[in-house]
Formats: structure tokens, C-alpha cells, sequence
């Protein structure tokens, strides 16, 4: 039940009547579901719960001026907003409450994501874009406080490019860049870096973007004088006010029980970014917290009986009622009778998503105790047997966990047994577990035909008297193609555009493409990566450069939450096809050594992580990319730009395949793996161990998600029988990634003669200048005499000690 979406002066009073009849049965429908939402979590249905109500009338207020197209990025109180734009009905709503894994039942995650999660789906079932200026967008939401902020602002940026850059294909975008990103957040979030630091940039980006600060003068129990400086936000924002000095904000403030005041607020809020593309802020005050922050605790532990007194007083709902009933909107007894109404509809409907919940376990926990028991009766075990059974079948509402721990746990009674019941029961858990698994693991990645696993190498291809260049001039003739096929391609950063780049990677292509499309952003990384996630969601080809490595620690948090996460938590329904650009390894000094691979690795699995070793394998890697629908982060050595390569003649076409290793060297008595910077002086120091008459084979390793999908490396190990891994992270950090995929995954440990080795950077951030790097890398000479002394264990007589 949709709140009318186009408000009109002209209404009739029964027109005017039954919109307001309608907004007031969705906010009591939200209400009701939040109060019985409650229950559910402490009776055990439910393992949490975060609810909306206390903000149900602002909420109908900007749904009236949601239109197809726009896109929200919000906080997790917006459910009364998701009913008002027919996004989420009462079965859906306590279906993600249940965690169902039906992305049909729980829209907004398939149950990945704790209940006040939401999002609309992007994505056909192809994984393919849907047409999404015919529908209302809301992109999906994650629980860090703030983190929706940074994506909102590329949300809105999406509408500028769109408007502003010709040649881009919109069909299923944009109209004329006319859509505008809603954000909403909580008043004590705003205390959070990644809110002032979007704010900011939306000011200076000048974007179609509103932004809705719900304000109930908490943050979980702590209250607004310990978050905000003079407990007011929008006062302390004041500067932002566009005014005849400048750009800005439209600041509006408006009480957040007040429904007329409000419906004008928002009607006001829209007409100014949509028809002006500037951003909007609304501080909405006076809401209150009905149940409190959460199911985690009760309010009345922290609010006094006064602040207690006044929320009941100034409900949003009992206000709007009170409006109601004195402009002859509805009487008392009238309201009274929805009421009653909507607390069935919402009873009847929890009780329909928890059948809906319950009904395919139950018939699972039928089928198991039906094996086992058969599988007891041959078995010598059975009493052991039959206790599990019973406690499985005495459960009215199991999980799935009841139901597969039950039947792995009496698996183990029927060791060395042999019967057909027990091979039956074997097969029924492997089968279960294949068949559930994917519900609660797929999609981390695309699994559409666009997925990187599908694409081809393209090898650079090189006149007979090609030139030796300096390497980032085959970066920038390559961006430079890029641009020119892809007009939706984007690249924004630190230095990026007036200057083309700290490296001069971009030398020249703001003046031939604009300052839109190569354009120097602030000292804001976290922004820099939203304004690449939220313009990649609406369908552009962004890519975010982060100057140094090092920085991107100022946005994982983002790349983490957000980015790594979109298509796994949307269970395949929304993706961020972002590339990330950065330079990393082998400078010198604490802040500028970019190999913190281990941690990124670690952190950021949903993105693909690639490691190329020179210029021409960046190229193709972007190359790559921008033919797939999936977010990754390019190392450019950041030490290589000014070494030679050779200039290829298909600038643009080749591509380097992603997932595959390359042997740069074959050998026959270890193999050595690494990647970028190092693996330049892993290849010299393998000639030099020629010398002392030891023959190594070096892998480049190119790509760290994924890694080394064709296993082309254990192929080598079986070949030397001896492995050693080298890297410039701290010890424990990227080389035991890769030892790990090496040995347990690629099962490489039945062919090694020698215990595997790795060797890293020293346990410490490495020191500044040349002797600074030496004693904090690994060295040609560390390489040397690591791998020497490899040799010298398994032959002393040929290989002397060394030192």
C-alpha cells in the first residue's frame, strides 16, 4: 500500500482524506510490526531486532517525493519508508526477521542480514541490469553506523555525470540525470568521520543529494550531549548554508511528529535538489525511540521518567492522530477500528512468514529422522543412536543446524558398520549439506557471464623495432583508449586529473576528456571510495584512484563493509562493478612501503585483488575489467613507472587473464613464488643462483583473489619438490595466504623433499631511506642465501655452507 507519490494542491477533501488514511494505516502497519518484532526476538524466533518505529511519519513525508529513478542509501530504521514505496509488506518484513533464505520471502537479503537491512533488486535473475528508472531504487544497507554515507555521495554524483557527460548510454539509468540519492541517518552517526567527510564533499561536488538526519537525541543510551556539540547538528552545519557567498546546502529543520509540516518539508527538499542538483540537508527533530535503541536492552534504563513522559506525549503516530481527529480526517472510533484491523493483518502475516519459515525444515527433519532410525535399526550403536534421534524429533521448531548436527553426530556411531540404510543416510548428508550450503555462502562474487573466471588472455602484441618506453606512458595511452572506447568510464583521485597523476599515468586526458571524467578530488579517501561504489551502482565504470596504498587504510572500512559485501548480503541482486587504482611496494619509510597485503587480503574477500609486476600487466588487468560486472583493486608498482618496457601495438585490446599465474623463469630445483616489486628481484636473484649451479623456476603469482585457479603452481612444486614464498608483507601476513592456498588447497605438501619456506619483510613498518629498505625487505641477498641454504640441507656436499 504505496503512499501517493505525487502530492497535488488541488486535492478534493476526500482525496485529501483517504491520502492521509492511507499514510496513517502504513505507519500503524510499521508500528505494529516493530512492537510484535520485538516480541519475536525474546521469544527466541528471532535472534535480533532493530526497529523503525519513532520515525514512521517523516518517513511517509519523503516517500511522496520518492520517485523511479531516485536511490536511497540509508540507516536502518527506514521500514516505514520501504512499505510506503511497496518495497517490503508484513510477510517480508518478519520473513528477514526469521533469517529465511528464500530471496523470494526475504527480499532485502535472503535472511544474510539481521531485520531493518534494506535494498531493492538492481539485478535480473541473469544477473543483468534491470531497468532502473522504472522502479524506486534503495541501495543495500550495512550496519555500520555512517558507512551509507560515502555511497550516497556517488549515488548522487551518478545524476551529474549523467547529466553533464555526453555519449553515455542511460537507458536503464538515468532521465536526464533527474534523479536525486536519499540518505538518511541517525543524529549520534553524524558524530562519525565518514558523515562529515561526505558532507563535505557533496558541498563541494554540488550533487542531487538529500539527506535525512533522524534525531531522537540518542545514540544507542548515550545521549546528545556527549555526541554533538551543542546537542544540534544542523546548527553546527550552519556554515554549510549555501547563501551569495557561495555554494552550499539548503539546510531545512522540521519537527519529526509534525505530518503537514513535514509533507511540506519534503515536497520543499525535493523541488530544490532535483530541479537545482544541489545537495539538501533535513534535520528532522523530536522523534523518540519507543522500545529503545534495540532488543539488546531497555530505555527506561537511561531515560528519565520527563524525557519518558514527553516521547509517549510526542509520538509520532499518537500525533498525527490527534491532528486527525481535530481536522476531521477520522474519528477516534474510526482510527480505533484500523487499528484493530492492521494488528490482525500483522498477526496473520508473521504467523504466514514463520509457516513459510518453518515448513521446507520441518520436511528435512522428517526425511532425517526417518534415515537415522532406519540406519539404528542395523546398527549394534542403536541405543546410542536412538537418543539423538529422539531429541531431533522432539523439537516442534527446529533450525537446520538441529537437523545436520543430528545426522553427523549419528554418523559416527556407525564407523566401521556397513549397511545400506548407512550409506543412504552418508549420501543423504553430503547432498543436504551441498544443497543448503550455497543458501547461507553464494554470490560472494558475480555469477553472472560477466564474472572475471570468464574471460580471456589477450597478450600484448609488439612491433618488430617496438620502442622501449617509460613504462607509464603504456599506462596512459591504454587509459587513454579506455576513455575513448567507454564513455561511462570515470577516473577520479588525489592529484588525478590537472596533473594527471602523482606518476603521470594520466598525463593529458582531463584536457581531452574533461574535468568530469578525469577530475582531481580532495584529501578523502573513504569518499573517494563511496562516490566509486555508489556511480558504479547506477551503471557507470568508475575508477577510484587512491594515491598510495598506505591511504587505502583510510577507506577499508568501506571496501571491507560495503563494496566486498554488496552481492553476497543482496544474495546476487545488486552489484558495484568498481575499479580500484593504487600504487604500492618497495618505497621507503613507515608510510609509504605499500605491501599490506595480508590485512587487505584478509578483509576484503567479494573484491578481486591484483598484484601486476609491471606496467603492461596493470594495462591489461584494467583492460580486463572493464569487460566484467566485479569490483577489484589494481597494485601498480609504484617503483616501476619510470623503468623501460616495451610499447605494445594493441594499446587497449590485450588483457591480462585474472586467477593466472605466469612462470617467468623455469628452473628444476625449487620453485620461487611471489609478486609485484619483489618478484623483479626474485627473477634477478634466480640468475644469480645459476652461478652457484642452483636452477630455480620463478612464478609470477599476478593475481591474489583469486588465486591461482588453474594450479599451475602446484604443477611446479611436483616438478622441484621445494617451494619457497617470497613477499614484502610483515611475516604471517600475505606469504602464509599463499603458503596456505598452496599447500591446502592445492595439496602441494605430498610433493615436497623440504619443509616449505617463506620469507617476508621484518615484523615492522620499514624504515626511511635506502638502507632503511634493505635491512626492512627482503633483499636479493636474503633471497640468495635463503634459498642456498634450502639447497645446502638437501645437498651439504654440493652446496657448502654458505656463512
Amino acid at each position: 500500500m504505496p503512499t501517493n507519490p505525487e502530492v497535488s494542491t488541488d486535492l478534493t477533501f476526500k482525496d485529501f482524506q483517504n491520502e492521509v488514511l492511507s499514510d496513517y494505516k502504513i505507519a500503524m502497519t510499521s508500528r505494529e510490526c516493530s512492537l510484535l518484532g520485538r516480541r519475536e526476538v525474546l521469544t527466541g524466533k528471532a535472534k535480533f531486532g532493530i526497529f523503525g518505529d519513532g520515525k514512521e511519519i517523516p518517513q511517509l513525508a519523503w516517500a511522496k517525493v520518492f520517485k523511479n529513478g531516485d536511490f536511497r542509501s540509508g540507516y536502518y530504521r527506514d521500514q516505514t519508508f520501504m512499505m510506503a514505496i511497496d518495497s517490503l509488506n508484513i510477510q517480508q518484513f518478519f520473513s528477514g526477521l526469521y533469517a529465511n533464505t528464500s530471496i523470494t520471502a526475504d527480499p532485502m537479503s535472503a535472511g544474510r542480514q539481521m531485520g531493518g537491512h534494506f535494498g531493492t533488486h538492481s539485478l535480473d535473475e541473469n544477473g543483468h541490469w534491470k531497468n532502473l528508472t522504472a522502479q524506486k531504487n534503495s541501495s543495500a544497507d550495512i550496519s555500520p553506523t555512517a558507512g551509507q554515507m560515502p555511497r550516497l555521495l556517488g549515488l548522487a554524483q551518478a545524476s551529474k555525470i549523467y547529466r553533464q557527460v555526453k555519449g553515455i548510454d542511460a537507458t536503464n539509468f538515468s532521465v536526464n540525470g533527474n534523479e536525486i540519492a536519499w540518505g538518511t541517518i541517525g543524529n549520534a552517526s553524524t558524530s562519525e568521520g565518514l558523515f562529515f567527510e561526505t558532507i563535505n564533499a557533496a558541498g563541494v561536488l554540488q550533487v542531487p543529494m538529500v539527506i535525512s538526519i533522524w534525531d531522537d537525541e540518542y545514540g544507542i543510551s548515550v545521549h546528545a550531549k556527549h555526541q554533538t556539540t551543542k546537542e544540534n547538528i544542523s546548527e553546527i552545519l550552519k556554515g554549510f548554508q549555501r547563501d551569495e557567498h557561495g555554494d552550499g546546502y539548503e539546510i531545512l529543520r522540521v519537527k519529526g511528529w509534525d505530518y503537514s509540516a513535514l509533507v511540506e518539508t519534503y515536497q520543499k527538499a525535493e523541488k530544490i535538489a532535483r530541479e537545482e542538483h544541489v545537495p539538501v540537508m533535513i534535520h528532522v527533530t523530536e522523534l523518540t525511540q519507543p522500545q529503545g535503541h534495540s532488543t539488546s536492552g531497555s530505555h527506561e534504563r537511561y531515560k528519565s521518567k520527563e524525557r519518558l513522559a514527553w516521547e509517549s506525549e510526542y509520538d509520532c503516530i499518537s500525533q498525527m492522530r490527534l491532528w486527525m481527529i481535530s481536522n476531521n480526517v477520522a474519528t477516534e472510533e474510526e482510527l480505533d477500528a484500523i487499528d484493530k484491523t492492521i494488528k490482525k493483518n500483522v498477526r496473520e502475516g508473521k504467523k504466514a512468514a514463520w509457516s513459510a519459515y518453518l515448513k521446507p525444515i520441518l520436511q528435512e527433519q522428517y526425511q532425517a529422522v526417518d534415515l537415522m532410525t532406519k540406519a539404528a535399526e542395523k546398527s549394534a550403536n542403536k541405543v546410542f543412536m536412538t537418543k539423538i534421534i529422539s531429541e531431533l524429533k522432539g523439537i516442534d521448531e527446529p533450525v537446520r543446524k538441529d537437523v545436520i548436527s543430528a545426522c553427523r553426530k549419528v554418523i559416527r556411531y556407525l564407523i566401521g558398520e556397513s549397511s545400506n540404510e548407512k550409506e543412504t543416510l552418508q549420501q543423504w548428508i553430503t547432498t543436504y549439506i551441498a544443497n543448503i550450503q550455497p543458501e547461507y555462502s553464494s554470490f560472494l562474487h558475480s555469477a553472472s557471464n560477466k564474472s572475471v573466471l570468464h574471460t580471456s588472455e589477450v597478450k600484448p602484441t609488439y612491433d618488430q623495432n617496438a620502442e622501449h618506453v617509460d613504462a607509464r606512458l603504456i599506462l596512459r595511452d591504454n587509459f587513454d583508449a579506455l576513455f575513448g572506447n567507454n564513455p561511462e568510464t570515470l577516473i577520479f583521485g588525489e592529484d588525478s586529473g590537472n596533473i594527471g597523476d602523482v606518476n603521470q599515468g594520466l598525463e593529458g586526458l582531463q584536457e581531452k576528456y574533461g574535468e568530469l571524467r578525469v577530475a582531481d578530488v580532495g584529501i578523502r579517501e573513504a569518499s573517494i571510495l563511496g562516490q566509486g561504489i555508489g556511480m558504479a551502482m547506477r551503471g557507470l565504470r568508475p575508477i577510484a584512484e587512491i594515491q598510495y596504498l598506505d591511504y587505502i587504510l583510510y577507506a577499508l572500512q568501506i571496501m571491507s563493509d560495503d563494496l566486498a559485501t554488496l552481492q553476497y548480503r543482496t544474495k546476487g541482486k545488486q552489484k558495484a562493478p568498481l575499479i580500484i587504482r593504487t600504487r604500492g611496494h618497495r618505497l621507503e619509510g613507515i608510510w609509504h612501503s605499500g605491501s599490506q597485503l595480508g590485512a587487505i587480503v584478509n578483509l576484503v574477500r567479494g573484491i578481486r585483488v591484483l598484484v601486476p609486476r609491471n606496467m603492461t600487466k596493470a594495462a591489461g588487468f584494467y583492460n580486463t575489467l572493464i569487460e566484467t560486472d566485479e569490483p577489484a583493486l589494481i597494485i601498480e608498482c609504484l617503483n616501476g613507472y619510470r623503468l623501460k618496457e616495451k610499447m605494445p601495438n594493441n594499446i587497449g585490446q590485450f588483457k591480462t587473464p585474472i586467477g593466472v599465474v605466469e612462470t617467468v623463469k623455469e628452473g628444476s630445483d625449487i620453485t620461487l613464488v611471489s609478486y609485484g616489486s619483489t618478484l623483479r628481484i626474485v627473477h634477478q636473484t634466480a640468475k644469480e643462483l645459476l652461478e652457484v649451479g642452483i636452477d630455480a623456476e620463478v612464478i609470477d603469482v599476478q593475481s591474489l583473489l583469486p588465486f591461482d585457479i588453474n594450479h599451475d603452481i602446484v604443477k611446479s612444486v611436483q616438478k622441484t619438490n621445494r617451494l619457497m614464498v617470497i613477499d614484502e608483507d610483515v611475516p604471517g601476513g600475505a606469504s602464509a595466504y599463499i603458503l596456505n592456498e598452496i599447500l591446502n588447497v592445492q595439496h602441494a605438501f605430498q610433493y615436497l623433499d623440504s619443509p616449505p619456506k617463506t620469507m617476508a619483510a621484518r615484523p615492522h613498518r620499514p624504515a626511511y631511506g635506502t638502507d632503511g629498505d634493505y635491512f626492512s625487505k627482503p633483499s636479493a641477498e636474503d633471497i640468495f642465501e635463503s634459498v642456498y641454504e634450502v639447497m645446502h640441507e638437501v645437498s651439504p656436499v654440493d652446496f657448502p655452507k654458505l656463512r
